[in-house]
């Protein structure tokens, strides 16, 4: 994994983890190089292929109003470039920052926005995995941008400040016009709070692609949106670390003390403070 993660200043990170919990994003550029990045968008075209050659759609007529907006999912699964990335040291680092030593990987996407693409719906990753309220963040999104990312060719529209926003009816009726881009170089980062919410933008460029793909990280008590156990081959599985095979949820012991761990009454509640 060396090739793909070139030397980021300490700092940079450090003002990226306060910004996101802050303002519920932040961007961190240049964490894989031009040529890996490059690698790693052509294996995602390859990717599309394959999924669609073991009848997986890449495109769902619900999320996406068109033909120009391609999605590829369970990418851990067609490549092992995409299991190389999701464990990419300054992803878990950012990660680990605001779940914490404990989290689950509960999928890793790709959304091609190609000219002509239209928005998806707003939301927030945790309203769909999750009811209201929202005063914990639960779950984090790393975005990795293949493509240098901006307005017209349909980067991610966020609305500031909505990390904030704790119940659904919060949410402004002028959303539409409060949306603003994250804008970032290819080989770079975005970091979102599962609270944020947002949208994919359109891309009204005439000739150019835009690739995303979406990491999506959980507290170890929310259900992944992937069944991993039943969508990796063995072989994958056998070849995992350990932590990958805790962070994909595949042992046997799944939401058990990851919350909170269990003592003995007598350990945690002695006799003599009962008799106080």
């Amino acid at each position: 994994m060396g090739s793909m993660a070139p030397e980021i200043d300490s700092g940079t990170v450090e003002a990226a983890k306060v910004h996101l919990k802050e303002e519920g994003w932040c961007v961190i550029p240049n964490v894989i190089s031009e040529e890996r990045t490059e690698e790693v968008l052509d294996r995602l075209w390859a990717a599309r292929d394959a999924s669609e050659k073991q009848g997986d759609p890449t495109r769902l007529a619900h999320l996406d109003p068109n033909e120009s907006n391609i999605r590829v999912f369970y990418l851990m699964q067609l490549d092992a470039i995409f299991r190389e990335l999701i464990q990419h040291p300054v992803a878990v680092d950012m990660v680990k920052s605001v779940l914490g030593e404990n989290f689950l990987i509960s999928n890793f996407t790709a959304s091609i926005a190609r000219p002509g693409s239209k928005s998806m719906g707003l939301h927030s990753d945790m309203s769909l995995v999750v009811p209201d309220p929202w005063k914990e963040i639960w779950a984090l999104n790393v975005i990795w941008c293949l493509t240098d990312v901006y307005y017209e060719n349909g980067a991610t529209l966020y609305i500031p400040g909505s990390n904030k926003i704790v119940y659904e009816n919060e949410v402004p009726r002028n959303a539409r016009q409060l949306l603003r881009p994250f804008e970032a170089k290819a080989g770079s980062i975005v970091v979102m709070d599962g609270r944020v919410w947002h949208t994919s933008g359109a891309n009204i460029t005439k000739d150019q692609d835009r690739a995303l793909l979406f990491g999506y990280y959980t507290a170890p008590h929310l259900r992944q949106q992937v069944n991993w156990t039943a969508k990796l081959p063995e072989e994958v599985k056998k070849d995992l670390s350990p932590e990958m095979t805790d962070w994909l949820g595949l042992r046997v012991n799944a939401n058990t003390g990851m919350v909170r761990t269990l003592r003995y009454l007598d350990d945690e509640f002695p006799e003599e403070e009962k008799a106080k």
